[in-house]
């Protein structure tokens, strides 16, 4: 409370976001050097900064900032990386496996081993220091994915399942994602504001069917300043891809400009009995996530340009999410179309098609040969 009344009353911070508390703001247009180095000093009167922290940022949570020029660009961009986070994980775990008598494979081309499928494995479970050594892999994993490695999400989703009761082959599985990691360095994100030409994208008339449809986003957002974001989103979903429970997998990228914000990778809950179904249900997870991002770039005052674009490679969904005339007799599936629609009436999102060849969330739904992984690795991480 102490250092919320300073903000407010002391340094004229108006507020903080109700999106996220911890960010506060003032109304200001974009200020030259001296007129940041003056917020300096002035902050630094109420909260003491240590002298050599007042730099361009260079670390943030274990990931590396770093400015990336693109093509002929005078001005470069930050790029957030996990190449330092990533060797110091790799320095862990060899050390582990030395102990054991072991060491990784060389020359790892895809995150998974051929042909393996982690449902499937039926080799002897580990003893208690492995499992718990398979746990703190996977906690690495997991944190190297949250920094930016979307090239190994999906498989790293598919591992943690194994928490509980890891086996041998899922251990073998777990050190060969790390061998991958070994050979595959790309690691940025580069924080481009370009924006992406999707061409026209019409918007579909459903205000016959749901008349009170508005947006979701707040009237007492703070007003936006700034370059207004536009947002892309790509969904995926892999039919009965668990060929033991035949649960499907979602996949979901969202862009802010040319700027990957959320990547997102899990096993669908229901069990669905059609492709159609399981795009359906993965679409509905990509518009609850959608309408999380948007509310919070409105409640920190980000101007949207105009409706989100979602790219999905299922014709049939295209269609059934731009024609009225479709009815659907599942309660999964019914609940998740209605939900869909409702928010394109809105013009909250605009659906369109794209080619399974050309739909980056492909990569979060299911295992891929190595060359496949890189090509669609290369349009994310630089």
């Amino acid at each position: 409370m102490y250092c919320a009344d300073i903000l407010r009353n002391q340094l004229d911070w108006k507020s903080s976001c109700r999106a996220d508390p911890d960010v506060w703001f003032r109304p200001a247009t974009k200020a030259d050097v001296q007129a940041k180095e003056a917020l300096v000093d002035e902050i630094n009167k109420y909260f003491l900064l240590k002298t050599d922290s007042i730099s361009k940022p260079s670390t943030y949570l274990g990931g590396q900032i770093s400015e990336y020029w693109i093509g002929d660009d005078i001005n470069p961009k930050w790029a957030y990386g996990s190449e330092k986070y990533v060797k110091e994980a790799l320095r862990v775990i060899k050390k582990k496996l030395d102990s054991y008598g072991m060491s990784l494979k060389q020359k790892v081309r895809s995150v998974m081993p051929s042909g393996y499928r982690s449902e499937l494995d039926n080799s002897p479970l580990l003893q208690e220091e492995e499992a718990s050594f398979y746990m703190q892999a996977i906690g690495i994993l997991r944190w190297i994915v949250e920094l930016g490695r979307v090239d190994i999400c999906c498989e790293v989703s598919m591992l943690t399942a194994y928490n509980a009761c890891p086996r041998e082959g899922h251990m073998e599985a777990a050190m060969h994602i790390f061998a991958y990691l070994s050979c595959h360095e790309r690691s940025n994100i580069v924080f481009d504001d370009s924006y992406v030409d999707h061409g026209l994208v019409e918007r579909a008339d459903w205000h016959e069917f749901y008349p009170n449809a508005k947006d979701t986003l707040p009237p007492d957002m703070p007003e936006p300043r700034g370059k207004p974001v536009q947002i892309t989103m790509f969904v995926d979903a892999s039919h009965a891809a668990n060929v033991v429970t035949r649960q499907s997998r979602t996949g979901v990228l969202i862009y802010c400009n040319r700027l990957l914000i959320v990547w997102h990778s899990k096993r669908q809950n229901s069990i669905e009995t059609s492709s159609f179904g399981s795009e359906f249900m993965a679409l509905k997870s990509g518009f609850e996530l959608l309408e999380g991002l948007r509310y919070k770039l409105g409640m920190m005052g980000v101007l949207l340009l105009g409706p989100a674009i979602v790219k999905v490679d299922n014709m049939s969904v295209v269609h059934n999410t731009s024609v009225p005339e479709s009815q659907l007799k599942k309660k999964s599936n019914s609940s998740a179309y209605h939900y869909v629609c409702e928010r394109c009436t809105a013009d909250i999102a605009r659906i369109c098609y794209v080619s399974s060849e050309d739909n980056l969330a492909d990569m979060l739904t299911k295992m891929q040969t190595g060359p496949r992984r890189v090509e669609l690795a290369s349009q994310i991480l630089r």
